[in-house]
């Protein structure tokens, strides 16, 4: 992806925060970039890895779960401030995607985002990548791993920040949280818990989505700190609107489906990866 590009996508994700409040459409965003509307769409989703009407929808709506947390604005005001034409527009779409009200969720007063700003790079390494230059974690890499999971949020049905981070110090304490730079850029992060074969956390920088990287924190998962383990993730269950290829990713890295949970109050699907007897890595 050229640097022409990025500077491309980043212009149309600056056009979209400063307007969120506004009907946006893919259109829209093309014209107010000066860019053909197959063209932006093409390299949005290639560099995202998510189609630019989603981001929209997720950004517009996670700004909407902001204020019914910490506002007391109507949900009608808060609609038309996020974009919809209409509270019955609005409370469906929310609800397919938070799976509550927005009434409801104001009254839990607990925000999660659905999505947060894509923030992209230039110059990026891109260069070949194996499973020596994945580590564990420490303390100084906090930081970067905290705005990976900014970028990785939308894998994550309900992430909240605070608990996200002390969670995080536990594994990185434990040796249990792996991690992949390209150069100074974190581009993927694992961390699981090594008594119950759990990864809590997968996630990748979205311009190295489609670079396989998840397939080598696994690989390293399974041949040096958890050989010859069932491993489990959790992930939306299926048709849930707000997955934006989790499922099909967990299934095309050999990840079987299992039963179905409810975390933190939403509905979400354990998958497992069963002991590979060939050493270890994920092949296909």
């Amino acid at each position: 992806m050229s640097d022409q590009s990025i500077l491309s996508i980043e212009a149309a994700i600056g056009y979209i925060e400063g307007h969120l409040e506004d009907k946006l459409e893919l259109e829209t965003v093309a014209e107010a970039v000066h860019y053909s509307k197959y063209h932006l769409h093409r390299q949005f989703s290639e560099t995202t890895g998510m189609t630019i009407h989603d981001y929209i929808k997720r950004r517009q709506l996670t700004e909407g779960a902001s204020l019914l947390a910490f506002s007391e604005k109507p949900i009608l005001e808060i609609a038309l401030v996020c974009g919809y034409e209409s509270q019955q527009a609005f409370s469906s779409v929310f609800k397919a995607m938070y799976k509550q009200p927005p009434g409801e969720y104001r009254d839990r007063g607990r925000f999660y985002p659905l999505q947060l700003p894509f923030s992209l790079r230039q110059n990026l390494g891109m260069g070949q990548l194996t499973e020596k230059e994945i580590r564990l974690a420490r303390k100084e890499d906090i930081p970067d791993w905290m705005d990976l999971m900014r970028l990785a949020v939308d894998g994550y049905p309900v992430m909240d920040e605070a608990d996200y981070r002390e969670r995080l110090k536990e594994r990185i304490g434990g040796k249990c949280a792996l991690l992949l730079r390209d150069g100074p850029v974190l581009i993927g992060a694992l961390a699981f818990d090594d008594s119950a074969g759990w990864v809590d956390f997968l996630g990748v920088h979205p311009q190295y989505r489609s670079g396989g990287i998840q397939k080598l924190l696994l690989d390293v998962l399974r041949e040096t700190y958890l050989p010859g383990t069932e491993i489990s993730i959790t992930t939306y269950r299926e048709k849930d609107r707000a997955d934006t290829g989790h499922r099909a990713l967990l299934k095309r890295l050999g990840f079987e489906e299992r039963e179905l949970l409810t975390e933190f109050g939403y509905p979400t699907q354990r998958f497992v990866l069963p002991p590979n007897k060939t050493g270890g890595k994920i092949y296909g």
